[in-house]
C-alpha cells in the first residue's frame, strides 16, 4: 500500500509540494530509511535496558512516584490496550490494497462540488486543479459555489468561469449560511452518479478523480471514499511541515485501517465522493442536523459519514486519491482548527454510538465496534490522564517529565517511520517537534473541547472584507 507519490509541479499553486521529490530509487532515502531505522532500534534497546535496571534496582534515581496499585494497574492496563489496539492496526494496514483505476468506459457520470468562503485567489487554483483531471470531460461536471464571500472570491470565480466556459457552473449565494448550506447548493444541481466535494483551499492530482470515482465502480455497496489529504504549503513554515507527517499518520495509517473493515468514520472535508442517490436521501437529515436543540454548522463531513453507515453502507478510504490542503501556519489558527476539529469528534462519536453498537449493515460490524469503543476510551481516560499529569508535575516532577519524555518519544517514532516508509523523505523528523506541541501546546484543547461541545464556530473563515481596487470592483459589479 504504500506507494511513494512524486508530485510534479503544477504552476505557481503547487507550494508546498516539496517533501515528495524523492522516488524510491533515490540512495539518499535509503540511507535516511536505515538510519532512522538503526537510531530508532538502538534508542529502543537503550530504554529497555535503561528501565529493566531501574526497576531491578540497579540503577537509583528519584524517579519513582507513591502511585496506589489501582492506579498503577490502570495505567498499566491502558497502556496494553493501546497496544494492543495499534498491533491490530498495524495488522489492517497491511492488510489494506486501494481499488484498481477503472477505464474510461467502465466511469460513471461524476459531479464536483467546490464550497468556498472568503477564500480568494485559491478558489481559482482549485478549480483548475479540477479541470486538469484525466476525467473524462462528458462524464464530469464542476459546479462552484460562493457562499456569501465578503472578499473578492466571486471575482476569481468568475474568472474561471470565463476561462472553462460552460463547463463550470457558478453559483452564489445571496448571504453567508454556512458551508453545509453551500453544498446544498451544489447537491440540487448535481447530475453525476457520484458527488465529490474539494474544499476551495485544496488542489488535486490529476488522476485523483479518476481514482476516488473507481471505488464505487468496483463495489455498489460502497456509500462513501474518503481521500488521502497532503499539505499543500509546506514552506510556509513548520506548523504547516508537522502537520503534514501528522495526516500522514491520520490518513495512510489511521484510515487505512477502517478502510478494511468498511467504517471509515470520517470522510474529510478536503476531499470525499459520495454515491449522488444516496447523498439526496439523507440530504434533509443532513442539512437539519442539531445539538442540543441548536443548529449544527460545524462537523458536515463527520455527520455525513455517520449518516451513510447508518444507512448500512461501506465507507472506504482511497489512498491515491490525493489532495493537498491549506493549513494554518500559525498557533492561533492551528488551534482554531483542531478545537473545532475535537467539538465536530464529540458530537458525532455520541451520534454514532446510538447506532454503531448495533448490526447496523450486513457485512461484519465488530472492527467498527472495537475501533468505536477505543474512541470513547481515548475521550474519558485520556483525559483523566491529563487531569493526574498536573498533579504528578508538581509533586513529583522528576518522574512525570522523565515518563513524559520517553512517552514523547516512543508516540513520534510511528508516524515519522510511516511518513518515511511512504515518502522516503527527512520530512518525517517533524515528526518530533509535533509531539512536543500536541504535548505541551495542544493538549489543552480535547478538554476544553469537552466542556463546550454545543459552540458552533467555523473559526477560521471570519475574515473581514478587504477593500478592492477600482478595476476589480468594476469587474465584481459586472460580474454580478
Amino acid at each position: 500500500m504504500f506507494m511513494n507519490k512524486v508530485s510534479p509541479d503544477q504552476g505557481g499553486a503547487s507550494v508546498g509540494r516539496e517533501g515528495y521529490a524523492m522516488a524510491s530509487g533515490n540512495t539518499g532515502a535509503s540511507v535516511w530509511m536505515k538510519g532512522f531505522l538503526a537510531a530508532s532500534l538502538m534508542v529502543l534497546l537503550a530504554l529497555l535496558v535503561f528501565n529493566s535496571l531501574l526497576y531491578a534496582g540497579k540503577v537509583h534515581l528519584s524517579l519513582s512516584m507513591p502511585l496506589n496499585a489501582v492506579w498503577r494497574a490502570g495505567v498499566y492496563l491502558l497502556i496494553l490496550v493501546n497496544l494492543g489496539v495499534l498491533a491490530w492496526r498495524v495488522y489492517l494496514v497491511l492488510r489494506y490494497r486501494p481499488a484498481p483505476h477503472c477505464a474510461d468506459e467502465e466511469l460513471v457520470s461524476c459531479t464536483v462540488i467546490i464550497p468556498a468562503y472568503n477564500e480568494g485567489r485559491q478558489v481559482l487554483d482549485t478549480l483548475r486543479s479540477v479541470m486538469a483531471s484525466d476525467y473524462p470531460a462528458d462524464k464530469l461536471q464542476v459546479i462552484c459555489v460562493d457562499d456569501g464571500s465578503k472578499d473578492d472570491t466571486w471575482l476569481w470565480m468568475h474568472r474561471g468561469g470565463e476561462e472553462f466556459g460552460d463547463r463550470v457552473e457558478l453559483i452564489r449565494a445571496p448571504r453567508n449560511q454556512g458551508k453545509r448550506h453551500a453544498l446544498n447548493h451544489g447537491f440540487l444541481r448535481a447530475t453525476g452518479n457520484v458527488i465529490v466535494t474539494i474544499d476551495s483551499d485544496s488542489e488535486i492530482e490529476t488522476t485523483t478523480l479518476r481514482s476516488i470515482v473507481s471505488v464505487f465502480c468496483r463495489n455498489p455497496r460502497v456509500g462513501a471514499v474518503a481521500g488521502n489529504v497532503r499539505v499543500l504549503n509546506t514552506r510556509q513554515g513548520i506548523i504547516p511541515k508537522m502537520l503534514d507527517v501528522a495526516f500522514t499518520y491520520s490518513f495512510d495509517f489511521i484510515r487505512a485501517s477502517q478502510s478494511t473493515f468498511n467504517t471509515v468514520m470520517c470522510t474529510p472535508g478536503a476531499l470525499s465522493a459520495y454515491d449522488a442517490a444516496l447523498v439526496m436521501k439523507i440530504r434533509e437529515t443532513w442539512l437539519r442536523q442539531t445539538f442540543l436543540g441548536q443548529p449544527a454548522n460545524i462537523g458536515e463531513d463527520r455527520a455525513m459519514t455517520n449518516l451513510i453507515l447508518k444507512e448500512g453502507r461501506l465507507v472506504h478510504f482511497q489512498s491515491d486519491a490525493v489532495v493537498y490542503t491549506n493549513v494554518p501556519v500559525k498557533y492561533r489558527g492551528l488551534c482554531k482548527m483542531m478545537l473545532r476539529w475535537a467539538r465536530s469528534n464529540i458530537r458525532e462519536t455520541i451520534a454514532l454510538s446510538r447506532f454503531g453498537f448495533t448490526r447496523f449493515r450486513p457485512e461484519p460490524v465488530l472492527g467498527a465496534q472495537v475501533d468505536l469503543s477505543h474512541q470513547w476510551l481515548r475521550l474519558t481516560c485520556n483525559e483523566l490522564l491529563k487531569l493526574g499529569l498536573v498533579s504528578s508535575l508538581i509533586n513529583w516532577p522528576g518522574a512525570t517529565l522523565y515518563g513524559l519524555a520517553v512517552g514523547m518519544l516512543l508516540a513520534s517514532i510511528m508516524p515519522a517511520f510511516l511518513h518515511l516508509l511512504r515518502y522516503r523523505s527527512p520530512a518525517c523528523l517533524w515528526a518530533f517537534p509535533y509531539t512536543v506541541l500536541m504535548l505541551f501546546g495542544l493538549t489543552w484543547i480535547s478538554l476544553y473541547a469537552l466542556l463546550t461541545p454545543h459552540k458552533n464556530g467555523w473559526l477560521t473563515r471570519d475574515l473581514a472584507a478587504a477593500p478592492l481596487p477600482a478595476q476589480e470592483r468594476l469587474w465584481r459589479d459586472e460580474a454580478a
